[in-house]
């Protein structure tokens, strides 16, 4: 089972500007083959077919390719057809030099044999966040890196909270009281995704992993309870009934609308939320069962890989390119243009400094996981029995307790 992009493409901020550093003085080029000059061309695969990001990330490829002396062909697909088109590519070895892959996708393609391990051509995880060296490692190599990521966390609307005298909820006892207490003709008090694909799952991961549910055993009662929460904000009346159609857009919708006191949602929509500056909002860590929990939640984001090229030098090549799109001073372009999250810990705190309206997603980063951690490509089998768990318990096909066991034909 092929897995699917989880998020739609990031919107890009379109009132900042993109202006990304020379690569040098960022790891240099070791590793880099002599031979390597004699490269002047190189072919790149994404799937940011719609700008803003098409614009902004050609930026940032125009910029290294300015830095490494070479011109770029850049092809661009539709997400939802980027995995098929590299499967058919690697099978008639007509892979480009340079492969943007979404972070899930990484092991799947690296399984296959198509990917070069970027540790051998000079690139090393060193300071990325743990979650993402998880999504882009198989078999104990590295074999892509990510510039930027991105994770969803609660987004609520200041006024309604402050007109009912509500704080942002830390616990989810909080968050069902506060859900109920902002509901009104008109309005619920929370909104989320729980449709039946694998954006609903993503969005129902940090209360499964919050609470300790592992995807290696979704009949366990921490997954349980994790659904019962959303099956208590909908029977409560806290949370619409449509959250099951919804997709994370529906539910900006809802919240921009003045529909929805509270969201779960990513960064991506933040540039939406700027253009209605009526609506003052604010974003907290995800909320916990236990005040003891650490939040967790799951990584989004793109990888950029080097598949096998006979062409030696031409694959380093490839290599010091994609060394150079996560320079430091790239990734905090990027991140800073498209409200995204640098990769590296060590950026962390001063982007949060240069953007505070991302300081809960960057929180959550610091502790989120990979959805292939545990499963590598087995990732969307799981994936597929959380959504169909979550479908049967809110629809009242089966309680919280059975909907997995139900779900994996159990």
């Amino acid at each position: 089972m092929i897995s699917k992009r989880i998020t739609a493409a990031l919107a890009g901020a379109t009132t900042l500007s993109l202006v990304l550093a020379a690569c040098g003085g960022d790891g240099g080029d070791s590793g880099s083959s002599s031979s390597g000059d004699t490269v002047k061309s190189l072919t790149v695969l994404d799937y940011y077919n719609n700008d803003p990001d098409k614009s902004l990330v050609q930026k940032g490829l125009d910029s290294c390719a300015s830095q490494l002396g070479v011109t770029i062909q850049r092809e661009t697909v539709p997400g939802d057809t980027l995995i098929q088109k590299v499967l058919q590519q690697a099978s008639s070895k007509t892979l480009p030099d340079v492969l943007m892959l979404d972070n899930p996708d990484v092991q799947q393609i690296a399984a296959t044999g198509a990917l070069a391990p970027l540790n051998d051509l000079g690139l090393s995880g060193d300071g990325v966040i743990q979650g993402m060296v998880d999504a882009t490692s198989y078999d104990g190599k590295l074999y892509g890196l990510a510039p930027v990521t991105n994770t969803i966390a609660l987004f609520y609307n200041k006024d309604m909270l402050a007109e009912a005298g509500v704080q942002p909820p830390k616990t989810w006892d909080e968050l069902k009281a506060a859900a109920k207490k902002l509901t009104r003709p008109g309005r619920y008090g929370m909104a989320f995704n729980a449709n039946a694909t694998y954006e609903g799952s993503w969005q129902f991961l940090p209360a499964m992993w919050t609470n300790g549910g592992d995807e290696t055993d979704l009949t366990s009662p921490q997954v349980s309870e994790a659904l019962q929460l959303w099956v208590d904000l909908v029977q409560s009346g806290s949370a619409s009934k449509s959250v099951i159609n919804w997709t994370q857009g529906d539910v900006k919708d809802q919240f921009v609308a003045g529909k929805a006191a509270m969201m779960v949602n990513g960064p991506w929509q933040i540039p939406a939320l700027q253009k209605t500056p009526n609506v003052k909002w604010d974003v907290v860590t995800f909320p916990l069962n236990k005040p003891d929990q650490t939040p967790v939640a799951p990584l989004g984001g793109e990888a950029w890989t080097v598949p096998l090229n006979e062409d030696q030098a031409k694959q380093q090549k490839a290599a010091d390119f994609v060394k150079c799109l996560n320079s430091d001073e790239n990734e905090l372009a990027w991140a800073k243009a498209r409200f995204t999250i640098p990769t590296k810990t060590a950026l962390l705190d001063q982007y949060v400094q240069e953007v505070p309206s991302m300081k809960a997603f960057t929180e959550q980063v610091r502790t989120a996981r990979a959805r292939t951690g545990k499963l590598g490509d087995k990732w969307p089998e799981a994936a597929k029995v959380i959504y169909q768990a979550i479908q049967l318990a809110l629809t009242g096909k089966a309680p919280a307790q059975d909907a997995f066991k139900q779900a994996s034909g159990g």
